[in-house]
């Protein structure tokens, strides 16, 4: 099966510029924990809202005046859209991650594909993935 069978097609992202404080609203908004930073469809980095919590509000920063281009992750571990999901769910098993950016092959975002979405497809991979990243926090 390929990722674009299964991931989240339909992204919010943020822009670089903004502030902090304005991707935690569109965190809270949407009930979501992370936002694609991307500006012109390329994917910049990454915000999350541990990176707020743990970047902005524990340090003593104002999440006003503080740039998500400050705080967000730009090293972001990618798949693409064509790819097998089993490549996938071994790359966020890897990386201790839970969600990955999806990208179509001229590096523009397709999407997010999560271990929600691998549950979808295959409780086996969404259970390996769960592993390695619990495995990670102990």
């Amino acid at each position: 099966m390929k990722i674009y069978e299964l991931m989240t097609p339909k992204i919010e992202s943020i822009s670089p510029d903004a502030t902090t404080k304005e991707a935690a609203r569109k965190m809270h908004d949407l009930h979501i924990g992370a936002l694609p930073v991307v500006r012109d469809g390329q994917l910049l980095g990454i915000i999350t809202d541990r990176d707020i919590c743990c970047r902005v509000v524990a340090t003593g920063r104002d999440a006003v005046m503080t740039k998500v281009s400050e705080v967000m992750v730009k090293e972001v571990t990618v798949c693409f859209d064509d790819q097998d999901v089993d490549e996938a769910a071994r790359l966020m098993a890897d990386h201790h991650i839970r969600r990955l950016a999806v990208l179509k092959r001229d590096n523009s975002m397709a999407g997010f594909l999560s271990v929600d979405d691998l549950a979808r497809s295959s409780h086996d991979l969404a259970s390996d993935v769960l592993q390695a990243t619990t495995a990670r926090l102990h």
